[in-house]
């Protein structure tokens, strides 16, 4: 099981009606906790396609995402690091971007790292510019080091905390004037519910305050934004996903499931 929900102040992740990721655009249900406020901006063209901004999604469950967009009629701006392949990961952006094209989508690569803010702007205003808009935002980038607080390096630490918890919030600065144009925009997040039990904690401490901290961007986003009409919210899966992370830090795959279930609907 799978929920698209806002993470509330109770810790939990609520869920809400059965869509698929790319129907978000089009769909006209709202799953804050409030009444969205509707925005006086004057609107995208209503019969544009929709398109996603994906963060991280040249592999695992980025890559998973972009490919089921096109379903749904969405086209999709894959915005990574990886440009060119790698012996051990040999997905990149341009690979993707044909994979999408090969089942009739639209994609644009491009290439970001979301710790430099001013790649962030001009990939954003690229894609903008492009396609005229962008209704949805995947916050998916993320670094993965499950290391014990002794045995965590300072520059993985940081690394973490610049790419999860600094990405999520500078990147979603950056679409937000292009996302407030759109008819229907939302940002989602792959981040957890914030569950403060201390076992989430004392296996991994540095990795999990960057990911909550992911989780009280949607949070308090999800508050903020509410008088521009932008839904935020995140998704998050019950059991450990099969990526090339998970294989990088030699975690089985024994129990864990594919980045392709990700996307689709709620079970």
């Amino acid at each position: 099981m799978f929920a698209i929900g806002t993470l509330c102040p109770a810790s939990k992740l609520r869920t809400v009606p059965t869509e698929t990721l790319a129907r978000l655009a089009s769909s006209t249900w709202d799953h804050s906790n409030q009444p969205r406020v509707a925005s006086s901006k004057p609107k995208y063209e209503e019969n544009r396609p929709s398109w996603i901004f994906i963060t991280g999604g040249s592999r695992g469950i980025g890559r998973a995402i972009a490919l089921k967009a096109p379903a749904d009629g969405a086209n999709v701006v894959i915005a990574a690091k990886t440009n060119e392949p790698h012996p051990k990961l040999p997905e990149t952006i341009q690979t993707v971007a044909r994979e999408i094209e090969a089942i009739g989508g639209k994609a644009l690569p491009l290439q970001l790292d979301v710790r430099r803010d001013d790649d962030i702007r001009v990939a954003v205003a690229k894609a903008a510019k492009a396609f005229g808009g962008i209704d949805i935002l995947v916050n998916n980038a993320s670094a993965l080091n499950l290391s014990k607080t002794p045995d965590l390096p300072m520059n993985k630490f940081d690394l973490m905390l610049s790419v999860n918890h600094r990405g999520t919030f500078a990147t979603t600065q950056a679409c937000l004037p292009f996302l407030s144009q759109a008819s229907n925009p939302h940002v989602l997040v792959l981040s957890p519910p914030l569950d403060l039990a201390p076992a989430w904690f004392g296996e991994h401490c540095g990795y999990t305050i960057s990911k909550y901290g992911m989780s009280m961007c949607v949070l308090g986003m999800a508050e903020e934004f509410r008088t521009v009409g932008v839904a935020v919210n995140a998704l998050w899966p019950r059991t450990m996903i099969d990526t090339a992370a998970s294989k990088h830090f030699g975690l089985s795959g024994a129990g864990c499931r594919t980045p392709e279930i990700m996307p689709m609907p709620l079970m």
